[in-house]
């Protein structure tokens, strides 16, 4: 089993490339997925409405978008929430993907074949889940485009510039060895991306 995992800035087409490795016959873990499971937990649930209220509640569902308006920005506050809201979610998503990885890596795949597994982490590199992976893809797009694509997913330039900064705080330098990296240019049409992908995908 080789573990592969995607790191790009917000926009930078990281769901598209998972998706066209799982067209190409990668098994994807799509972590947004698991955090979706997590916000389920009744224990989950508690702890965030201890840490931030019940204004980020809806009935008893967890409102990401409100939760999300506390924990992006450049404030020494939306810094804090962040942290606490990491130590709540990422030992959970992180229990759940080694779950994952478990069972895939059980499954009776011919040895001569094996399988390729992507992990599809909005913040691979922060949350450390790259040291759990062999390879890693990283995604060139410039920003212009990758804002672009942000403002027809209707997020405004202030929600935009909160994750940049949030990507930016997080990311441990010199933290991804070379060796173990290989780069896909998501700045072009689908198309474009798609020869791309293929490319590392006959890599790997």
């Amino acid at each position: 089993m080789t573990v592969v995992g995607l790191i790009g800035k917000i926009g930078a087409g990281k769901t598209t490339v998972a998706g066209l490795l799982g067209q190409c016959g990668a098994i994807v873990i799509d972590a947004d997925a698991l955090t979706h499971d997590a916000l389920k937990q009744a224990a989950v649930r508690e702890l965030i409405r201890d840490h931030f209220g019940s204004s980020v509640f809806e009935g008893d569902t967890v409102d990401r978008s409100c939760l999300a308006e506390l924990v992006f920005g450049d404030q020494p506050k939306h810094k804090k929430a962040l942290q606490d809201l990491e130590k709540i979610i990422h030992p959970r998503v992180r229990d759940a993907l080694e779950e994952r990885l478990r069972e895939i890596d059980a499954l009776p795949l011919k040895k001569e074949i094996g399988s390729v597994v992507v992990l599809d982490v909005p913040l691979l590199v922060q949350a450390g889940l790259h040291n759990r992976c062999d390879r890693l893809i990283w995604l060139e797009c410039e920003d212009s485009v990758r804002h672009q694509r942000l403002v027809q997913r209707g997020l405004s330039a202030q929600q935009v510039a909160a994750r940049e900064e949030a990507w930016n705080a997080g990311f441990p330098k010199g933290s991804v060895s070379d060796h173990m990296l290989c780069t896909v240019d998501t700045s072009g049409d689908i198309a474009y991306t798609k020869k791309e992908t293929k490319r590392v995908w006959e890599e790997l």
